[in-house]
């Protein structure tokens, strides 16, 4: 015991941590401890550390926990190994780039959720509990009924209970959007859009050689009584929405005109796609419209939207089999199979409740970024909110793509609205997506050299030549 108390006590570093009870997890406290040092100047580059096995007796934790300590810190750049020279404190990380991604539509990491233990847990469970070999292998059937079943319970808080083989298993939202078109439309057929809508459709429909035409909004979403007038007049094959905190606009169109929208598709046999990824995201989110037309309606839901971009699972329900066997023939002419190892994964995290907790913490950080956001921009949005994205309306001396080139300018990265217009008018707006620039203090520095910009009156810009 006097031993173990002299090595305790032998040149303990003076940034020693004391390790809370209740603090998190201990590999965390001792690597935010490290990184605290260091930004304070107490552990300065080329500094050597303590041998781990060392660290773990002056700590009291076993040797484990400094290993993850240690690991996590190399993540964070702040740790170098020199081989048997042992471990030293890195000299700072040069930024070859100073790019602030504000374009990138992807979830925040979520405080407080340890996402690399979530990662190796996961696929723990997944090696050890399935086949190896089925893990390497194709799957033709749109997911295994273990799949299904996850997806089923996935999508509860939406549709309450749901029969697993109406659903079938994607690589991705957008592979499911391609397949729909595929199936449910000709060459030259024409889909019917909101004025601002998701890229993806844009780029899929130019690719199969779809007519794209917009029919208006008003605040509430597409005005039912010329979503009808489009219905006569073009005759449409399909009928896209994204209702739900909607992609550029994040508005989040109302129960009453929802159903609007439904009786219309009804009274004229019009297909509709939900493309549903925020609604897991939004503040008490009204009923998918597929609950008022079952019968009409492909919807759609995906992973990547609300918890990971790297889960390449999305979760299509098809009520009818005749159309769910044309979808997966649709599917499989360019995506084979949904990654098993991957679509194994998400099944893991919805039955463990890894996912469930990991949505939880990307909600939270969403809405204190856009309260960041609202903050920051003195009210130029519409708001404290919900989802990954703002819309941001401009002044009158800026238009979208000026601002673009502009940020760009400042290293800053923005969606201009023609990026997101269905037909040739398009909003004088920037979408601002508050996920993909991980460092929360990064995406501060962003939104305010963003909203000095905006500040100031445009400047011409001209291209330099070397």
């Amino acid at each position: 015991m006097s031993q173990l108390k002299s090595i305790q006590e032998k040149d303990a570093p003076s940034w020693l941590p004391r390790l809370a009870a209740h603090g998190g997890p201990r590999f965390l406290q001792i690597a935010d401890a490290l990184q605290g040092a260091v930004e304070d100047g107490a552990l300065k580059p080329g500094d050597r550390l303590p041998p781990q096995r060392q660290l773990a007796a002056q700590l009291g934790v076993d040797l484990t926990t400094i290993t993850r300590a240690y690991d996590e810190a190399r993540r964070r750049n702040l740790l170098e190994g020199r081989g048997a020279r042992g471990t030293y404190v890195a000299a700072p990380k040069v930024e070859l780039t100073s790019i602030l991604d504000l374009g990138m539509n992807t979830p925040p990491p979520p405080d407080g959720v340890d996402f690399d233990d979530l990662l190796k847990q996961g696929l723990a469970q997944v090696l050890m509990r399935a086949d190896n070999g089925l893990l390497m292998d194709y799957h033709l059937a749109g997911g295994s009924d273990s799949d299904r079943k996850a997806g089923a319970q996935w999508l509860e808080p939406m549709f309450g209970q749901l029969d697993s083989r109406q659903l079938i298993v994607c690589p991705g939202a957008q592979a499911a959007l391609a397949a729909l078109i595929l199936a449910l439309t000709e060459p030259g057929d024409v889909i019917l859009a909101e004025p601002t809508t998701y890229p993806g459709l844009r780029a899929a429909a130019a690719q199969f050689g779809r007519q794209l035409i917009a029919v208006r909004t008003d605040k509430h979403g597409m005005v039912p009584a010329l979503l009808e007038e489009a219905c006569r007049q073009h005759k449409p094959a399909l009928l896209y929405l994204n209702p739900t905190l909607q992609n550029p606009t994040a508005s989040t169109m109302p129960e009453r005109r929802r159903k609007e929208l439904a009786s219309v598709a009804k009274r004229c046999h019009l297909r509709i796609v939900e493309d549903d990824p925020y609604w897991l995201l939004a503040e008490a989110a009204p009923p998918p419209i597929a609950t008022f037309a079952p019968q009409q309606v492909y919807y759609i839901s995906t992973l990547a939207k609300c918890l990971t971009p790297g889960l390449r699972v999305a979760f299509v329900l098809i009520r009818d089999p005749d159309q769910r066997d044309r979808f997966l023939a649709a599917l499989r002419s360019f995506a084979l199979t949904t990654a098993p190892l991957t679509a194994a994964l998400a099944t893991q995290w919805i039955f463990d409740g890894s996912a469930d907790a990991l949505l939880e913490g990307v909600r939270q950080e969403a809405r204190l970024r856009h309260r960041m956001a609202w903050n920051i921009l003195a009210g130029r949005d519409s708001g404290p909110g919900d989802g990954l994205h703002v819309w941001l309306e401009l002044p009158a001396y800026w238009n979208p793509s000026q601002l673009a080139r502009a940020a760009a300018s400042e290293g800053i990265a923005v969606t201009p609205a023609e990026a997101f217009a269905t037909g040739s008018d398009s909003a004088n707006a920037i979408r601002i997506s508050l996920g993909s620039i991980k460092d929360r203090a990064r995406l501060q520095a962003g939104l305010q050299r963003l909203s000095q910009l905006l500040a100031r009156r445009p400047e011409s810009f001209s291209t330099a030549v070397v």
